[in-house]
């Protein structure tokens, strides 16, 4: 196809771009040329905007200068991506691009890192490899940071980014979602160097007209009888050590709802009291609570599996201390263990896997993604929805045993046709590009705005789609819901706040790092 005339505008960069196939989007081109002009550039578009395409034009802007680039992409499977779609967009001659990951022999690594001229790359091998002396930033151009909202804290983002400042190198960062706390976005464009931020929402008139339509579905469930009996014989344990711990003057916050940043942040209190007796009955109060709140929160927003198998863990735990012993001893943990098992027996779950199989069946015939927070949950939605006639596979993470070469295969077969339903861990939300996902469920609202856009991502890239939340009523389920949308109008708010004090101070960032 013959090359739209107005994509000229990207100068000697475009010798270095195949641009027959590529549609010509006005925004793109702005915001490459506010980062020619601003210089380290945060860019921030939704999901299926090109970002990538903007960073393979940054890239080809130093390849036309005489100069070196790479990309980073936070995982092997999100590099190797990169690397096939980069190979494909960015015209540089054969052996000019490397694919840098820690699988490849650490001499084989170091003789192609310094003979090719286009570098796609994990975080953590480049900087082991700069550390060890074995590879060396000079002569590159720009170094483009992919989901860069990682570069936060240790993360091996924040040390390369800190070398490319170094030597002055162009930082670009990609990204649909930096977050949505002020010291969250401030650290990320403190880390990465950034002097400016080019922001995009879906209803911003130049790109709205190239967003895809999703349409979000909030399904309402009643937990029904069976689950609120077993949380009714766990309530009164969990009572028992709130009771505990406020009268310590431990505990201070409302305990009808607790989240779990709440709850870390009280363990932290509770190990650096001083008088151990008092700690030490403190600490037993607070781990029986932490088991039994994360017990409450499974049964009534995961199911019946999931806190079954939660429980038996507890069990069959080899350290068992006085307080996890007296637990698992106690009348109502006994209670809500046999309920468990009993209602398994009879092939109780959830109300949530119903309303679930109710989606996919009107669903059939396409592609759809099922989010659920934990292993337990997938293990137990993959075999309902297989159970039901609709073949689906699990997709899970490293942690859980699961080798980088089986999840490539779980996700070529998905994108082969060869089952209709990826029921997917938080390894799934995260720059993982399947064209043709059409529907993609929410097992149960999550309060981190990064997460939520990432898994809203994964549907109508190419084409309009349908996103599905399933929240089961008074359960943590409507808080987070309500959480996770005022977090993202929060996002756009604080990004906007940020870019301001960047333009207004310009040199505040360079100088903070130097």
């Amino acid at each position: 196809m013959p090359v739209d005339e107005r994509w000229l505008k990207l100068g000697n960069a475009s010798q270095f771009l195949n641009l027959g196939s590529v549609e010509y989007r006005e925004y793109q081109i702005n915001i490459i040329d506010s980062i020619r002009r601003n210089g380290n550039t945060l860019v921030v578009l939704p999901t299926g905007l090109g970002k990538t395409f903007i960073g393979a034009s940054v890239m080809a802007e130093a390849l036309a200068s005489g100069r070196k680039a790479m990309l980073l992409a936070p995982t092997k499977p999100l590099a190797e991506q990169h690397y096939s779609v980069l190979s494909g967009m960015m015209n540089v001659q054969e052996g000019g691009i490397l694919l840098l990951t820690g699988s490849m022999n650490r001499k084989s690594r170091s003789e192609l890192e310094n003979s090719a001229r286009l570098i796609i790359a994990t975080p953590q091998t480049v900087a082991n490899d700069l550390k060890a002396g074995n590879f060396s930033l000079d002569g590159f151009g720009t170094v483009v940071f992919d989901e860069c909202h990682r570069a936060v804290g240790k993360y091996a983002y924040t040390y390369i980014a800190n070398e490319c400042t170094v030597r002055d190198i162009l930082v670009v960062g990609l990204t649909a979602s930096p977050g949505s706390k002020k010291e969250r976005i401030n650290a990320l464009v403190s880390a990465l160097g950034i002097r400016h931020i080019e922001a995009r929402s879906s209803s911003d008139n130049d790109v709205s007209m190239y967003v895809m339509q999703k349409s979000v579905h909030v399904v309402y469930v009643d937990p029904g009888s069976r689950i609120r009996e077993i949380a009714d014989y766990i309530k009164p344990e969990m009572d028992s050590s709130i009771s505990t711990l406020k009268s310590m003057g431990l505990l201070r916050f409302n305990t009808d709802f607790m989240p779990k940043g709440r709850l870390i942040d009280l363990g932290n209190q509770i190990s650096k009291i001083q008088a151990t007796n008092y700690r030490m009955g403190a600490m037993a109060a607070y781990s029986k609570l932490i088991n039994l709140s994360h017990a409450h929160d499974l049964i009534l927003t995961e199911g019946i599996a999931p806190f079954s198998n939660y429980i038996e863990g507890l069990y069959v735990r080899e350290n068992r201390g006085r307080s996890l012993e007296a637990l698992l001893r106690s009348r109502g943990m006994i209670a809500a263990r046999e309920r468990s098992l009993a209602a398994l027996k009879k092939g109780e779950e959830h109300p949530k896997v119903a309303a679930v199989l109710n989606v996919l069946r009107n669903c059939r015939g396409k592609k759809s993604i099922v989010f659920a927070q934990y292993r337990s949950t997938v293990k137990m939605l993959s075999e309902w929805i297989n159970s039901n006639g609709i073949r689906a596979m699990s997709f899970v993470g490293k942690k859980e045993g699961v080798t980088q070469e089986a999840q490539k295969k779980v996700v070529q077969d998905f994108r082969n046709g060869a089952f209709e339903v990826l029921v997917a861990s938080s390894i799934g939300e995260e720059g993982m590009d399947i064209p043709g996902v059409d529907t993609v469920i929410f097992y149960e609202p999550i309060p981190n705005e990064i997460r939520n856009i990432q898994r809203r991502g994964r549907t109508a890239r190419f084409s309009s789609g349908n996103i599905y939340i399933i929240v089961a009523r008074g359960t943590k389920d409507q808080i987070y819901l309500r959480v996770s949308e005022q977090r993202e109008m929060k996002m756009m708010n604080l990004i906007h706040m940020v870019n301001a004090r960047l333009a207004a101070n310009p040199s505040s960032e360079m100088q903070s790092r130097l």
